[in-house]
């Protein structure tokens, strides 16, 4: 007899618009992905606060949840950053060496000055300031604190403005658009 073929996981690789929460469960009038996907079997694998926006990771294999989100299987997340300020040299080797939060020192990201990508609009569109100039940054991390990213470029004087997830291990965003998604099976 033989044996019989193993379930396939389903994965979701969804793009999370910004102020949407990273739950199903309603919370008043905000909207949640309960809104987008309609899959009882899907769990979150990782977060994304309100105001990211970007790659967000969904299955119903509980293993590959865990794999995906725990620090110490190193599953790089990579973000692109839009910044308040230019990213000077100092700015970069500090995100690089890891930073001091109050919850403990970051381990060193990879993290990078990059061109304005090109992005979808956001609704309600990022705040200007004429008199500053913003700068975009490319950052990869394994950990997952709250609010991580947005907490060390404050740290290094270069507050987030808009924070966009592109990737998590080998799944990427690809063309996704705001509250799209496309299922694969692993």
């Amino acid at each position: 007899m033989l044996p019989r073929p193993k379930s396939m996981a389903k994965v979701i690789l969804f793009n999370k618009p910004f102020d949407v929460l990273t739950q199903f469960r309603p919370d008043g009038d905000r909207s949640t992905l309960a809104q987008f996907i309609h899959d009882p079997s899907l769990r979150v694998a990782g977060r994304l606060d309100r105001d990211s926006e970007g790659l967000l990771l969904l299955t119903d294999d509980g293993a590959l949840n865990a794999r995906i989100t725990q620090p110490r299987r190193k599953q790089f997340k990579t973000y692109r950053v839009q910044v308040d300020g230019i990213a000077d040299a100092a700015a970069l080797q500090a995100l690089r060496q890891g930073v001091m939060l109050k919850d403990g020192l970051t381990l060193p990201a990879m993290a990078e000055a990059i061109a304005p990508p090109e992005v979808w609009a956001r609704t309600p569109p990022v705040r200007y300031r004429l008199s500053l100039p913003t700068s975009w940054l490319e950052i990869r991390i394994y950990e997952g604190r709250n609010r991580q990213v947005r907490r060390m470029t404050a740290a290094v004087g270069l507050p987030t403005l808009r924070l966009i997830r592109v990737q998590i291990g080998d799944y990427a965003l690809g063309g996704l658009q705001p509250g799209e998604w496309r299922e694969i099976r692993v």
